[in-house]
């Protein structure tokens, strides 16, 4: 088996990767798609001229072919090879230098190597044969696959050049300028994903030479990995300084091929190379920004996940929520709009599934981080091809039939706002309901999908719903989101653990770090087994050696305790309080407070030396030594002390007979001594209650400070999340001001135009609304009823006219009532005369809104008729005169005798 070798090799690859190579590897020679309509034959025949029968390639070839007739194709081909030119049937398996040719009326496919027909299903009488088979080479060669489009009508092969794209695939296109018919290489090109765009007949040489130099590219070096790392991290960098958009976490397999699919574009077999020439052209990052963005997607993707949406989860969100409410619904990675189509159909038809009380609406937000998609999902005009993934029934209802494509209906371009965004870098939308991110993760590192993941559980709300791709999961974030359906990954927001630090969101700044995953996961390994031995070792010590120590805060409060501190600490009475001051032992709290100020306060080591410690409970006394260490470093101990106790030895007690015999006098000076030693211990017995009463209040102090700071902290935590509220709702009109910004320049734009063709016509036209009111009026009209601009709003019988025309008002209320046009000639002063014609006015949807009046002059034809008249009149007049002449000498002649009479003729 021959292996193949990749500069993908620099990165580990994932189990997906290597199945998708799976024919490709075994197979070990390139299969290119070759599409074509009827009238591409001669495009087919140069391309063919062209290849070299020893190519090492597989060409399969789709054309539009009349299903009625026998296909000649073969016999016409195999004048223009060498190669064998060969008309696929059930199973046929491919081989290198041949050309498979599709059979009449049938659409083919590839799996694992070999063709496979089937009866074509005609979607509203399209049938799509090049989608079919680009489609399937996508998913059977992933980023092998290499798709070519070559003169035709309409736009087949769109779509399924976009499939190949997504998989990392190759375009290739004829130029629509030499081609006969350009409708199919031209669409292929607007969608911005060809890769080269030639002549047809430099299009065979250009493919082979694509696939040589991406076997040169693909030769082992001995310091691959470090110098392709190098290279790797200077591309990313220089599309960062470019673009402002950082990849470094994007999965690396992913990014390389993209880099790999250019390289062999440029032919050019060295990444450093391939450095210079973006740094001479710095359009080629540009190209490979948008390559690396793969707005690769189309309408009800996963058409079962959609329609468990609808059935299931929507009706749920309808029951949950109050009535006469908006729903928020944020589509991240939109691309040019078919998710945030799709998502906007759906709604409307689980609403009249469910038909919840109320009045529920949705307002989609849709970003993403191309502005040249996000342009084209604004305009909501697709192509023809749109056919394959809707059904006729949508199409109708939600899409207008224009000229080459389906125009999406006004009704649902309206639930939408689209806007540039980096969800990685940019504040996110915030209390969103339904949030969808789909087939966007399978481009990202693990570390960077957990991340997106708790952002988009701070943009939903409780119980919203997160709707990804079907090759997507959340991974183990099962504490926050669970599946509502698991099949079609689906999930519901869970509320989040306040310790799991989920609550402080803030735009992701990504690290630029380029280290190699497997690596790192082998030395974490490494290192876990270390530090396993290191506990257990440290464990033995402590127990069998170390002294009885404990780790607190600044504060006093016990974190952490090692070795038998019951001898110097004991717990409160009451309320259970691990504060190291309030479970002090007798003897040790005076001592230690005021020493743990003092180091804390100073961050210095202070040592006190053998501490009396008194045990109440056995009135017992033991000396200690005490040591109180701040720690500075390391960064996780810092502003923690450790409280370390050592006991001391006491002296043995010396036992002997005290022979000393005190004088008479000397007694009583030992009463006296007694009796003031009994009132100093009564005077420190009522100081000691009295420190202790003070150190109580002080406490209570200190924990309404502490309970003081805690709610200062919550305030301040609800005005970080306000902030950030803020931020996003900052955002959202920001975005919303931005549509409405473009549609008031298309409006604009609009009524120039209208404007300027009224104006250029020269025809006085008048709008009225449906209670015979101005509306709108051109210039010309004000020459023929006096109007000035303060009569809009006026009735038109109140307004003056030239016109001789006072059943206006009638015949337009007439033209109301039966919707159909009128028209008459009319004349005015100075001897004007104006056609007058009057229709509905019609909106967009269909509805009648008033009245258009035009006014044609015609007086110019008005006086030619008049002329043409009084010259018909005169000629007439002419011809009767003549005729009475005629008839007056015919009578004198018959009453003369015969001979005058023949006389009288001949001299006639």
């Amino acid at each position: 088996m021959e292996k193949e070798l990749s500069l993908t090799e620099s990165f580990p690859e994932t189990e997906d990767d290597k199945t998708s190579k799976l024919y490709i590897t075994e197979s070990g020679f390139p299969i290119v798609g070759i599409g074509a309509s009827a009238g591409g034959l001669e495009a087919l025949q140069s391309f063919l001229r062209n290849v070299s029968g020893k190519s090492g390639i597989a060409y399969i070839l789709v054309q539009h072919l009349d299903p009625t007739h026998k296909g000649y194709l073969v016999d016409i081909l195999n004048r223009e090879t060498d190669m064998p030119v060969l008309q696929v049937t059930e199973g046929t398996a491919i081989e290198p230098n041949c050309v498979y040719i599709i059979p009449p009326n049938k659409d083919m496919s590839l799996f694992h190597g070999v063709l496979y027909l089937f009866e074509p299903v005609k979607s509203n009488g399209l049938r799509l044969p090049i989608d079919f088979l680009f489609r399937s080479l996508a998913d059977d060669l992933k980023q092998q696959a290499i798709g070519v489009i070559l003169s035709g009508m309409g736009s087949d092969g769109t779509l399924g050049l976009k499939a190949i794209k997504e998989g990392g695939g190759t375009i290739f296109a004829q130029d629509p300028v030499q081609a006969k018919f350009n409708g199919m290489p031209q669409s292929a090109i607007d969608t911005g994903l060809v890769d080269i765009i030639l002549p047809v007949e430099e299009l065979p040489l250009r493919i082979i030479a694509y696939h040589k130099n991406k076997s040169i590219i693909a030769k082992p070096e001995p310091d691959l990995v470090n110098k392709d790392r190098n290279s790797f991290e200077k591309i990313i960098n220089l599309l960062r300084a470019a673009t402002g958009h950082d990849f470094s976490l994007y999965k690396r397999t992913t990014i390389y091929r993209r880099i790999e699919r250019r390289l062999g574009v440029h032919q050019i077999d060295d990444l450093a190379i391939y450095i210079r020439f973006i740094q001479e052209n710095p359009s080629e990052l540009q190209v490979l920004f948008k390559e690396l963005l793969i707005g690769v997607t189309n309408f009800f993707r996963d058409s079962e996940a959609w329609e468990t949406l609808k059935v299931k989860i929507l009706p749920k969100l309808f029951s949950t929520n109050d009535q006469n409410q908006t729903l928020r619904a944020w589509v991240t990675g939109c691309s040019t709009g078919e998710e945030a189509y799709s998502l906007a159909i759906i709604f409307i038809e689980a609403l009249e599934l469910a038909k919840p009380q109320g009045n529920f609406s949705l307002k989609i937000f849709a970003t993403d981080i191309d502005q040249d998609a996000i342009e084209k999902a604004r305009q909501g005009f697709y192509a023809d091809n749109i056919t394959a993934d809707i059904t006729p029934e949508r199409l109708d209802r939600f899409f207008t039939k224009k000229a080459n494509g389906y125009q999406i209906r006004s009704d649902i371009r309206n639930m939408i706002i689209f806007a540039t965004q980096n969800v990685i870098m940019d504040p996110p939308f915030t209390k969103i309901d339904i949030l969808s991110c789909r087939n966007l993760f399978i481009y990202m590192t693990t570390e960077l999908q957990k991340t997106l993941l708790t952002l988009f559980h701070h943009s939903l709300n409780p119980d919203g719903v997160l709707f990804l791709g079907s090759a997507e999961t959340i991974g183990n974030l099962t504490d926050i989101y669970k599946p509502l359906e698991e099949k079609t990954r689906i999930y519901r927001r869970l509320a989040a653990n306040p310790n799991n630090g989920l609550f402080q969101i803030t735009p992701l700044r990504l690290s630029y770090s380029i280290d190699n995953p497997k690596a790192d996961i082998t030395q974490a390994k490494t290192q876990m087994h270390v530090i396993n031995l290191e506990d257990a070792a440290n464990q033995f010590i402590m127990q069998r050696y170390a002294p009885a120590a404990v780790l607190v805060n600044n504060k006093g409060d016990i974190l952490y305790t090692s070795g038998p501190i019951g001898k110097y600490l004991a717990p409160a009475a009451g309320k259970a309080n691990w504060n190291i001051f309030a479970m002090a032992r007798e003897g040790l709290h005076s001592n230690l407070s005021k020493s743990f100020q003092e180091a804390v306060h100073q961050d210095k080591s202070i040592t006190l030396k053998n501490i009396m410690i008194i045990d109440t409970n056995n009135d017992e006394k033991m000396a200690t030594d005490v040591a109180i260490q701040p720690f500075a470093a390391p960064a996780t101990l810092q502003n923690l002390v450790m409280i370390v106790f050592t006991d001391v030895n006491l002296p043995a007690k010396t036992k002997g007979t005290h022979q000393t015999k005190l004088s008479r006098n000397s007694k009583d000076r030992v009463v006296e001594l007694e009796l003031d030693l009994e009132k100093s211990h009564q005077e420190l017995q009522n100081l000691r209650r009295e420190m202790k009463s003070s150190e109580e209040e002080l406490v209570t102090a200190y924990e309404e400070l502490q309970s003081t700071n805690e709610e200062l902290q919550s305030i301040n935590e609800e005005i970080t999340t306000s902030k950030e509220e803020l931020q996003s709702l900052n955002e959202e009109l920001l975005t919303v001001n931005y549509e409405l910004q473009t549609k008031i320049d298309e409006l604009s734009f609009a009524n120039n135009d209208l404007k300027n063709l009224l104006e250029s016509t020269d025809i006085a036209t008048l709008f009225l609304d449906k209670a015979l009111c101005v509306r709108r009026f051109t210039e010309q009209t004000t020459r023929i009823i006096k109007l000035i601009p303060g009569d809009v709003g006026r009735p038109i019988t109140d307004i003056v006219t030239d016109l001789c025309y006072p059943e206006l008002a009638e015949d337009a209320q007439e033209v109301l009532r039966k919707l159909t046009f009128t028209e008459k000639s009319v004349a005015a002063s100075d001897n004007r005369w104006f056609l007058v014609r009057i229709m509905p006015y019609r909106t967009m949807e269909d509805k009648i809104d008033g009245i258009v009046i035009t006014f044609s002059d015609i007086t110019t034809s008005k006086i030619l008729e008049a002329s043409l008249r009084k010259q018909q009149g005169m000629l007439e007049k002419q011809i009767i005169n003549k005729d009475k002449k005629i008839n007056g000498v015919k009578k004198k002649t018959e009453s003369r005798p015969q001979g005058q009479q023949n006389t009288k003729v001949n001299d006639t």
